[in-house]
């Protein structure tokens, strides 16, 4: 019943809301003398505080509708090229010359850990000059009937596998955090098979192939408790009037709870800044901390089944690293993989997938010829900041480009890219 008692909460809080709301309005009404006295501006910044940390955000939109192509600005659009249940596949569909030779295939395969895809809006952003830009747009748990099934890890990867069928052959992937497991599987399933349709490339970012390597406070956590504790005490069923009701779900808000709670005092810090801001009418940073946190605060529900086959699989057991990992009673053998190029990227002061569990990858991946292979660590940056802000957008997106135009299949060359190689620490 705590699903259900979170959202009763959620109903009883919204005349407040809506009061706090009609309170921000007035006090902040430049026709009204008070907004513009410090006082005014406080009693304005307390309520728009209040409803915003009382709000359910909803999905946010990538807003991406143009970037530059060969230095001219050219327009995006959004179109929907592939669509299950659990996951819309979205291509970003540039307006460039008819007749330009075509940019790489990109699938940029997002965390399906609780945030929306919209979560890697500054990844696509950053890829698009460069390539043809695809993303997974997973969908919230609660939204899909019991009526369309179950969707586990299994599913998971066989949704990957379909995507690479849809989008055709010479396709790079790049996967960022989570999903850097079931790539890996996915890739080795296909190769086991022969099947024409694998990638070229494969990017892992910040991912735990190998939580055993300097393990973080997650990984800890899930040795330390068992799969059994977060069968008894995260899962929960989506509450009535949601299209998924009745389905068994990891609710959102605790996956949030649980991120908020690792860095409690810097959230904290960040809404009395927020406060500040706002009584010193200083617009700017104000406006910032909106755009974080509407993106932040926007959670998804995701399968229980999903959720605890994960903890289970590479958490629990390291099946993975182990060899122990099956896809539909098939063992997963990463040796398997021999014609696709591995580039991993790792962040130096990640707390999430700590350094070398994404490392692990090339390790695993023992017949990929030694020049098809690269690792980079990103100096000063955390988990965030291996897949977006400034340094990725400068030190790591060249390295990925330089990666998989030298390496996909209609160019590939003999010699490992000048780019790509670890940075000095």
């Amino acid at each position: 019943m705590f699903y259900q008692l979170y959202e009763m909460n959620h109903a009883a809080l919204q005349p407040a809301r809506l009061y706090a709301d009609a309170v921000r309005m007035f006090y902040s009404n430049p026709l009204n003398p008070i907004a513009h006295t410090p006082w005014g501006r406080s009693v304005a910044a307390g309520a728009e505080l209040f409803e915003r940390t009382t709000r359910r955000y909803g999905k946010p939109t990538f807003g991406l509708d143009k970037t530059v192509v060969d230095w001219k600005s050219v327009e995006v659009t959004e179109k929907t090229v592939w669509s299950k249940p659990f996951c819309n596949l979205v291509r970003f569909e540039r307006a460039v010359p008819a007749g330009r030779k075509a940019d790489p295939k990109l699938l940029i395969v997002a965390p399906m850990s609780g945030h929306y895809a919209t979560l890697l809006r500054g990844t696509v952003e950053a890829m698009l000059p460069h390539a043809d830009v695809h993303i997974t747009d997973w969908v919230d748990a609660r939204m899909v009937p019991l009526a369309d099934g179950s969707f586990d890890l299994d599913d998971y990867i066989d949704y990957i596998v379909d995507m690479f069928h849809a989008l055709g052959p010479d396709t790079h992937v790049m996967a960022v955090c989570q999903p850097s497991v079931p790539v890996l599987a996915a890739v080795a399933l296909m190769e086991a098979k022969g099947d024409p349709f694998v990638p070229s490339t494969m990017t892992l970012m910040g991912g735990p192939i190998d939580t055993r390597r300097n393990p973080t406070a997650v990984n800890l956590l899930a040795e330390e408790k068992g799969i059994d504790w977060f069968r008894d005490n995260v899962v929960m069923r989506a509450p009535w009037p949601v299209p998924g009701f009745g389905r068994e779900v990891y609710p959102g808000f605790l996956q949030l709870s649980g991120f908020m709670s690792m860095n409690l005092d810097r959230h904290i810090i960040a809404h009395k800044d927020f406060f500040m801001h706002l009584v010193k009418h200083d617009g700017d940073n104000a406006e910032k901390h909106r755009d974080f946190y509407d993106e932040y605060l926007a959670v998804m529900d995701l399968t229980a089944e999903f959720y605890l086959q994960t903890v289970d699989t590479v958490f629990v057991r390291h099946a993975l690293p182990k060899g122990e990992m099956t896809h539909r009673g098939t063992l997963i053998d990463t040796s398997d993989i021999r014609n696709v190029a591995l580039f991993t990227v790792e962040g130096e002061n990640d707390d999430i997938s700590g350094l070398g569990q994404t490392r692990a990858a090339q390790d695993l991946c023992v017949n990929i010829p030694a020049d098809k292979k690269a690792h980079y660590v990103q100096p000063a940056v955390g988990h965030y900041g291996v897949f977006n802000g400034s340094r990725f957008r400068s030190e790591i997106v060249p390295r990925i480009v330089d990666f998989i135009t030298s390496y996909g299949r209609q160019n590939r060359v003999a010699v490992k890219p000048k780019l790509v190689r670890t940075a000095k620490r």
